[in-house]
């Protein structure tokens, strides 16, 4: 598995896109072997990365989010020893660490060598790291599917549908307290498609409650909240921010005051 991630970037010139793909290619893995695990009985796939596999977001993303759908049969640490197996047994040194002391599990999966492999770094000590999170104790109201895709290999998942993803991002916007450009990108993708993507509300409304206090925020009223945000952007820096991740690198070129203003209107 290890020389197949190789050969698959090895022939791609630029050093972002060869980074993306390569750990594409490792969170794929990693979430194949959570679905032999059956990981997805218990939480299911949200986020970016989500978006990007599930509905083929055209940018990569970094982490691997998920949120706890039922209690019975949560085993984190269980699943992520055999994770540790499978990359061993791929040929991929790692080590593996999870913290389970806070609501949001932690864990972080680092493999030494493979970007100096992958002529990425000229290091071998340097990792490619992929974060795991997993909130154990998400809002309520998400619309729960299971999808079987292929990305580098075919993997089962359980996941949050795109409404209750747009909630999550919406909430993004709203409460993060700095501009991600990640996040701007991706509301132009959600509100550019036909029909628009709607956020799911009550989730949105939960979610908001849960994090900034009751009667805060009204969710319905998303979309202002959103252009009060924007008012303050420095456009510059969310080109800077998205740039590295796009597929295409002229998309960035979509993240203006004014495109971002229409697809709220």
């Amino acid at each position: 598995m290890r020389d197949a991630a190789l050969a698959l970037v090895s022939a791609i010139d630029d050093p972002s896109a060869r980074l993306n793909l390569l750990r594409e290619y490792v969170q794929a893995f990693v979430l194949r072997s959570l679905h032999e695990s059956e990981a997805f009985s218990s939480m299911a796939f949200v986020g970016g990365t989500a978006l990007r596999f599930i509905e083929n977001l055209p940018r990569f993303s970094e982490d691997l989010d998920f949120s706890l759908v039922r209690k019975q049969g949560y085993a984190p640490a269980q699943w992520l020893k055999k994770t540790k197996q499978d990359l061993l047994l791929a040929g991929f040194d790692c080590s593996i660490r999870l913290n389970t002391q806070k609501t949001v599990n932690t864990s972080w999966i680092r493999i030494p060598g493979l970007l100096a492999q992958a002529g990425l770094s000229d290091k071998k000590e340097h990792n490619l790291s992929i974060k795991l999170e997993i909130d154990t104790c998400p809002p309520a109201g998400a619309k729960i599917r299971r999808t079987v895709i292929t990305r580098h290999m075919t993997i089962a998942l359980m996941h949050y549908g795109l409404t209750s993803l747009m909630a999550g991002k919406v909430h993004a916007l709203i409460t993060r307290p700095y501009a991600k450009g990640r996040d701007w990108y991706d509301l132009i993708w959600y509100l550019s498609r036909r029909p628009p993507i709607e956020p799911k509300i009550d989730l949105l409304q939960n979610a908001l409650d849960q994090t900034q206090g009751s009667g805060r925020y009204e969710a319905a009223d998303w979309r202002h909240h959103i252009r009060d945000k924007l008012s303050e952007l420095k456009i510059a820096s969310l080109s800077q921010d998205v740039s590295p991740f796009l597929e295409r690198p002229a998309d960035r070129h979509l993240l203006t005051r004014e495109n971002l203003a229409a697809v709220l209107d």
